[in-house]
């Protein structure tokens, strides 16, 4: 993992893009919630009639889902001969060093402006002032819930992390901000500030409120709109959703045709795995990719409404995580616990995790589900969460989907 953008601009520069027309840009980062943001986007966009790119990371199972068009991912073979041929070229004697995740990029840039996509929507992989998206120019950019996460990387406080997230802002484009912690408000205002970028406020400038039949809607610059259905469940897709609507009106002030019922559809059409996934069963499972404090206290939130008992917790994350605030979130809405390494060299150990809160240490992640499934017995729940690789490899294992060797970015 290298960060800092200089290596994406001259991997532009050299592969002819620095200078290409490419399709408008919707650049979108946040430490939880900006993967959800980007798929309703892509799903609204493409209800509108609009030929949209998603690039997300990481993948869950195929690499090819990280680059998508229409909802649907890359095709095998294609990906396979863009892949020889950025392999090709970057390894001539006079090419730019580049890494995984910017060949990544540089190749999802390439198949949305050779598929003449009129739209992408491009999800930061890690951070924003220093991820290789952040190379890209942008028509709008957008950032989500801020919350501690990669703290080794992008800093100990939430005003360094805000730092590092409000990078992706730029002169005169036009910005949503989902955040509400007030640390990361001061730092994303004061540089939407200095960049004159005209900004919109998740609670100031558009907000949701539930509406009845669990349907939700949202107003943004003093109009309505819903009441919808949302397609991702729990109460933190509400402000997620919110996001996408006000990043929507935006798109429409730009000259974008998105109407109204191209919203309700995308947003209740919307899908994204492993996000509060439920695979009906007895037990049934709930997975979600929550890694981080802020997404398992999220999880948790969702899960004291679920009727179904005894729930039981699969969990496994890598060690630079805060587990034991993660576990603390957990604890009190699960009723055993089975502690799983993700294949990975930088997983914690499960004896480690065990002594932040008790439970079992099992030899595998199949080994974790079959104890877990015992233990909840035909009318309780399975609960898979913290790493998203560990969630990625049940998924697997229950759905019976094919899955690409591991790749942790």
């Amino acid at each position: 993992m290298r960060l800092g953008i200089e290596r994406m601009r001259a991997g532009l520069a050299y592969r002819g893009l620095a200078s290409a027309k490419l399709p408008p840009m919707i650049q979108i980062a946040g430490t939880n919630g900006k993967g959800s943001v980007s798929a309703m986007l892509a799903s609204v966009l493409s209800a509108a009639g609009y030929r949209t790119g998603l690039f997300t990371s990481p993948h869950l199972h195929r690499y090819t889902e990280r680059i998508q068009i229409d909802g649907k991912p890359l095709g095998t073979r294609e990906a396979a001969r863009r892949i020889g041929d950025l392999l090709e070229a970057f390894g001539k004697p006079d090419a730019p060093f580049v890494s995984f995740f910017e060949l990544s990029t540089l190749m999802a840039v390439e198949v949305f402006r050779d598929h003449q996509c009129d739209v992408a929507v491009m999800e930061v992989g890690l951070g924003g002032r220093e991820d290789a998206t952040n190379a890209l120019p942008a028509a709008l950019t957008i950032i989500t819930r801020i919350a501690f996460d990669h703290e080794s990387m992008l800093g100990r406080t939430l005003s360094e992390i805000a730092y590092a997230k409000a990078g992706i802002i730029k002169p005169g484009v036009p910005l949503i901000v989902g955040s509400r912690a007030r640390e990361a408000l001061q730092v994303i205002r004061k540089t939407a500030r200095e960049a004159k970028a005209p900004s919109r406020y998740i609670d100031r400038d558009f907000a949701v409120k539930p509406a009845h039949a669990g349907r939700v809607a949202f107003t943004v610059a003093g109009r309505r709109f819903g009441p919808v259905h949302l397609g991702l469940p729990g109460e933190h897709q509400r402000d997620n959703a919110a996001c996408a609507v006000a990043a929507l009106v935006q798109l429409r002030q730009a000259g974008f045709r998105i109407p109204d019922r191209a919203i309700a559809a995308g947003l209740q059409n919307v899908r994204w795995p492993a996000r509060l996934e439920r695979i009906a069963g007895k037990p049934a499972h709930l997975l979600d990719a929550a890694h981080n404090p802020d997404g398992c206290a999220a999880l948790a939130e969702f899960l004291r409404a679920q009727p179904e008992r005894p729930r039981v917790l699969v969990f496994g994350v890598m060690r630079d995580k805060d587990y034991p605030a993660m576990l603390a979130s957990l604890a009190p809405e699960v009723d055993a616990v089975f502690y799983a390494r993700p294949r990975l060299p930088r997983a914690e150990q499960p004896r480690v995790l065990r002594k932040a809160l008790p439970g079992v240490v099992a030899r595998s992640v199949g080994d974790a589900l079959l104890k877990a499934r015992r233990c909840a017995g035909p009318k309780g729940l399975v609960v898979v969460a913290g790493s998203i690789f560990l969630v990625a490899e049940a998924r697997a294992k229950l759905l019976r989907v094919p899955t690409d060797p591991l790749i942790r970015m």
